[in-house]
């Protein structure tokens, strides 16, 4: 019989030749315009700037290219510094069921396997829907128990960069299977990273970009790995989760229900467990015209990982203050938005958004536990100084498949984004391109449009 790898791969090497469905390809085109959105910003910003000099040898040389200098590197350094680059600003993509960020690996492996083979968009997106869709089913069959303690998107990150590396490749079923084995026992990253003000958090996703990658080319060499890694008795999801996962669900739609249509792009450039508490004191300022004048108190109810993760209520850094709900509520009120501008300097140090944040009570609220992760909703009140009491629960989040980004919101966070980064006409060129990416195009030249105009010229 068949092991849940063998199975995998034989769905993602079908997608090398198959005519994906128009709605699905759209989706795929969304996720990449939201990848650059989050990677450009990023690429200028440590580590991935650390990365390039800590990779020198690696850099100046070789088919791939990083974003946003433009610099030729080899595949591996590519997909690792870029990888990086997209996770770093908090502003990726997340599939909400698997617990998981599936684009920053993902789609910066595939982007590096396509510039090696020369591959054009449609190559590129076929890659991009195989991994999203075998890596989304395996975040949802080990979760949530895994992520009581590994980084999903560090550790299934491999699988998703793996199969789209091996469609791009053009590995068979076979040694896509063998792709995907190997990145099983590469695949690592504690959830202890980002618990602390330090930088592995984003080089998680850089380095399951990387090793997703690495297995993909070295399968197309003649590298075998341990087929049933996932479901073994010690392997990935034994070593990882625990008894009683269900894989077989994963394969109960596969080819008919497209996760990759059900994404969440984020609204707010801070950790996903926070948002839905941002939107809904957004709506209440937003309706009463408050200030952070009115505010007594904030009662911020949401689930445990949320509060777990997010309680921090005095945050020194912005990577800490991107993880402390008191602080984006605080932030909200104060800037208006929780964007970049609410991590700068200068709002970190804003008394306004300390004052708020202190008066911020973030607890468990039952209803939003049960209805958590298939829901990331939370209830907030709000009490006024002048004693009134303002009431909004928040069932999802803006952004969530449930309550999504526009294709015109997708494009304005995109300019948002980008246009510090490269400016406002070549930043139009590549969101022009991103829009119409299929065949014909090779995925070198549009990487080339996503550098800094100095570095093409």
């Amino acid at each position: 019989m068949a092991t849940v790898i063998e199975r995998y791969a034989g769905f993602a090497a079908g997608l090398r030749t198959a005519r994906l469905d128009d709605e699905v390809r759209r989706h795929a085109r969304r996720a990449v315009i939201d990848w650059f959105a989050s990677a450009l910003p990023g690429g200028v910003l440590p580590p991935a700037t650390l990365a390039v000099r800590a990779l020198a040898d690696q850099v100046g040389h070789g088919r791939a290219t990083l974003i946003p200098s433009g610099m030729p590197a080899t595949g591996q350094a590519a997909a690792l510094i870029n990888g990086t680059a997209a996770h770093t600003v908090e502003f990726d993509d997340i599939y909400r069921d698997g617990l998981y960020h599936p684009g920053a690996p993902t789609i910066a492996a595939a982007l590096a396997a396509a510039e090696l083979a020369g591959a054009d968009g449609e190559r590129l997106l076929a890659g991009v829907v195989a991994g999203y869709e075998l890596s989304n089913r395996i975040a949802v069959a080990i979760n949530p128990r895994h992520y009581d303690f590994w980084h999903t998107t560090a550790t299934v990150g491999c699988f998703g960069a793996a199969g789209a590396a091996s469609v791009i490749l053009g590995l068979d079923a076979a040694a896509t299977a063998h792709a995907l084995a190997s990145s099983a026992t590469m695949a690592a990253g504690l959830q202890q990273a980002f618990r602390a003000d330090a930088m592995s958090k984003p080089l998680h996703a850089g380095r399951a970009a990387e090793a997703g990658l690495l297995s993909a080319r070295l399968a197309a060499e003649g590298v075998t790995g341990a087929l049933d890694a996932l479901e073994g008795p010690r392997g990935f999801g034994a070593a990882m989760s625990g008894p009683g996962i269900d894989w077989e669900a994963g394969f109960a739609d596969l080819g008919r229900d497209w996760t990759i249509t059900r994404m969440t792009f984020k609204n707010h450039a801070a950790c996903g467990h926070l948002h839905a508490a941002v939107d809904a004191v957004r709506a209440l300022a937003d309706e009463h015209g408050l200030t952070p004048d009115d505010i007594a108190r904030i009662e911020a109810g949401s689930y445990a990982k949320s509060l777990e993760i997010c309680g921090n209520a005095d945050p020194k850094t912005a990577f800490e203050a991107k993880f402390s709900l008191p602080y984006c509520l605080g932030a909200t009120l104060v800037v208006g938005s929780v964007r970049h501008a609410a991590f700068e300097d200068a709002a970190l140090a804003d008394p306004r958004i300390r004052a708020v944040a202190a008066r911020v009570v973030h607890t468990v609220d039952a209803g939003c536990e049960a209805a958590f992760p298939k829901a990331r909703s939370a209830r907030v009140a709000i009490v006024t100084t002048d004693g009134r009491r303002l009431e909004k629960f928040a069932p999802t989040r803006k952004g969530d498949p449930d309550s999504p980004l526009t294709d015109a919101d997708l494009a304005d966070k995109f300019r948002e984004l980008a246009g510090p980064v490269l400016g406002a006409a070549r930043t139009a060129e590549l969101l022009a391109g991103l829009l119409a990416l299929g065949p014909g195009r090779r995925v070198g030249d549009l990487m080339a449009g996503a550098a800094l105009p100095r570095a093409a010229e």
